[in-house]
């Protein structure tokens, strides 16, 4: 039996993962075509790499079909109801920074807070007769932001495509979304709120709480985390 490690399959997610754990002297490498999802892993025995997209991660992780995975902090908060209890973080990697933000019109000159979000979303109910609408990936998180700030009036509309567009098409008043520069957003004349971000997420390395190991997986994933420097 191994220790199965999910990994993003493409992109520069996965060769900074490749990049990270090969200064820490385990090489990761992806085997046969482009289509197969299968690699190697040398420098430390018991390890089997799997290659998984990254939203995929957090749900393997959670159902215990892979005991460690690389995937955005954003991810697992999301797609995990009460993940802490799902899984562990054990090394965060320095990169795949991104922060998520509400972001409204810049013509909303007098937006520029969650409170004065919320008296916008009360303003625009009353004269229009519905909710504001927000568009977002991340329904979760951005609810229970949304509720911590005390911002009511409001509904979440799920965006397919690009959420920073919802407004320009008129499918949205507001959105929350993923972002590392802003550009996108400053690009269709949105503006990013002033407060804390919804969250600040980076690719981590998580470890299955709910998968069953034997005593030679114990042993390859302590071995594994001693070589990465990472609590196990």
């Amino acid at each position: 039996m191994t220790i199965k490690l999910g990994v993003p399959s493409k992109g520069r997610l996965m060769e900074k993962t490749f990049d990270w754990f090969g200064a820490r002297g385990v090489m990761l490498s992806r085997t046969g075509s482009e289509r197969e999802y299968s690699g190697a892993v040398e420098g430390v025995d018991g390890i089997e790499l799997v290659l998984l997209s990254a939203g995929e991660i957090p749900r393997e992780l959670a159902a215990g079909r892979v005991h460690l995975g690389v995937t955005g902090t954003d991810l697992v908060q999301e797609k995990l109801v009460q993940w802490d209890q799902k899984v562990a973080p054990l090394a965060e990697l320095g990169f795949g920074h991104a922060d998520l933000i509400v972001a409204v019109p810049q013509a909303w000159v007098d937006v520029d807070t969650l409170d004065d979000l919320d008296g916008a979303a009360a303003a625009f109910r009353a004269r229009h007769g519905f909710r504001m609408r927000i568009a977002t990936k991340y329904h979760r998180l951005v609810r229970g932001y949304l509720h911590m700030g005390g911002v009511a009036d409001y509904q979440l509309v799920d965006s397919q495509g690009a959420t920073e567009g919802t407004v320009k098409n008129m499918t949205a008043e507001a959105v929350a979304d993923i972002t590392s520069t802003g550009e996108t957003l400053r690009a269709n004349q949105l503006k990013i709120l002033g407060d804390e971000p919804v969250l600040r997420s980076q690719a981590t390395l998580y470890r299955s709480r709910l998968a069953d190991l034997s005593d030679s997986q114990r042993s390859a994933l302590r071995a594994l985390c001693d070589r990465l420097g990472a609590e196990g």
